[in-house]
């Protein structure tokens, strides 16, 4: 796994000092991140445009949730709703949900099956593929009224995504801009997202974390491998993660993306875990542990021994492999100091009940009920809650230096998080 520059940005739209919200950036660039980027309402507008309608590529789904024609799935691309449709003919229509008439939402259940949309409001109809079919009264009655001569439902379909589809994920783009997905990823991306989800994927279940802090916020903490041991004492104490394990970063494409691995038979880190300046250190002191060890207990899901990925995908989107449990995850802006976190747990269809239900117990072990994911979304409302009164400064970035190419070997970095940023500087002109 190696850091491969990309020329992918050839020929994309970025934001200009002109057009870009008002935020001054300090000099050092990616090094320090203003804290005003998280709380103005300014950032959040142009986001919109330049980020969620942009030459991004977005998760919405996985194709196991959709198996049936007319089976569907709503995702969330910025403020807009998503309907993530399968077609008659095996294929996938990302569609928004939203009327080509006067705009009220087509579907309202977060999953479903259909064989039409229909718009409560005044009954305009469309077909799976986004055609618009009918409109109530086009005619008018007994000859009178109806559409206008200059009305053409071949005008009027639905408004579409481009989607891409690779191992079971979806994904979708506004932008005729946005370059191939491959070439937006990066060869080491790819070649993780087909490693983890290169079997037939089962979906094990879906939950939502309601997260009081900018969506940023998340982002950066999921690209954050110096947090994990630290903030999460239960994975030094019981040695899930460490930084003393084997392991290091890959950076997709521009360094906009990222993979962070480590392999758990590796680590020979107790003394310094133990260390009591080190929360992991405080709770070993007092012997806490696992009564029922069955949480813990892993096997070796792809004969590579690596017990950890988590890979990020530009600006929203994670795939993780917390040792047998695997999810993806993607987090949904709710203005700018709240946000929504969504999972998809899966396993796979080959999986026996030994390995189904403990893929099960990690993944709520991990959850926002266990001990993970509760941090995480605590930390970020901590963060909000700490910047609120001094806008004017920035957060300090330089573990592992001041740019974004990986320290072999290494996790004790934050260049990931300021690869994050080199991206979105560069979409939103700042």
């Amino acid at each position: 796994m190696i850091f491969t520059p990309c020329a992918g940005a050839v020929g994309l739209t970025y934001m200009t000092a002109e057009t870009s919200p008002r935020i001054s950036w300090p000099e050092e660039g990616v090094r320090r991140i203003p804290y005003g980027v998280y709380s103005s309402p300014d950032i959040a507008a142009r986001e919109e445009s330049a980020i969620f309608r942009g030459p991004i590529w977005h998760f919405l789904g996985l194709e196991a949730q959709i198996p049936d024609t007319g089976m569907y799935v709503l995702a969330q691309v910025g403020e807009t709703s998503v309907i993530v449709v399968r077609q008659a003919d095996g294929g996938i229509e990302a569609l928004v949900n939203r009327c080509s008439h006067k705009g009220t939402p087509l579907a309202y259940l977060p999953r479903g099956k259909t064989s039409r949309f229909l718009c409560i409001y005044h009954n305009w109809c469309f077909a799976l593929n986004g055609k618009m079919l009918s409109a109530a009264f086009e005619r008018g009655v007994a000859g009178k009224g109806g559409m206008a001569s200059t009305f053409k439902k071949e005008e009027n379909g639905l408004q579409k995504m481009r989607v891409h589809r690779l191992s079971g994920l979806i994904f979708g783009t506004f932008s005729d801009q946005t370059p191939p997905f491959e070439e937006y990823v990066g060869a080491d991306l790819i070649a993780n997202i087909k490693r983890v989800c290169g079997r037939k994927l089962r979906v094990l279940g879906q939950y939502s974390q309601k997260l009081p802090s900018n969506w940023k916020l998340y982002i950066e903490n999921v690209k954050d491998p110096y947090h994990a041991s630290i903030l999460h004492a239960f994975n030094g104490v019981m040695k899930q993660d460490r930084l003393t394990m084997e392991g290091g970063i890959v950076m997709g494409s521009r360094g906009w993306s990222h993979i962070s691995y480590s392999k758990m038979s590796t680590d020979q880190g107790d003394a310094v875990y133990k260390d009591k300046t080190l929360r992991s250190g405080e709770l070993t002191a007092y012997g806490h542990g696992l009564r029922d060890t069955s949480m813990t207990d892993i096997w070796d899901d792809f004969g590579d021994g690596v017990s950890m990925t988590i890979q990020t995908i530009f600006p929203n989107f994670v795939l993780q492999q917390l040792r047998n449990c695997l999810a993806v995850r993607t987090i949904v802006p709710k203005g700018t100091h709240e946000s929504e976190l969504r999972w998809t747990a899966f396993g796979f269809e080959d999986d026996d009940e030994r390995k189904l239900n403990g893929r099960l117990k990690q993944a709520n072990m991990m959850g926002p009920a266990g001990l993970i994911a509760m941090e995480d979304g605590m930390i970020g409302g901590l963060v909000q809650r700490g910047i609120a009164g001094d806008l004017d400064k920035a957060a300090v970035i330089e573990m592992g230096g001041h740019g974004i190419e990986p320290i072999p070997g290494s996790r004790v970095s934050e260049g990931s998080v300021r690869g994050f940023w080199t991206g979105y500087r560069a979409l939103m002109g700042l």
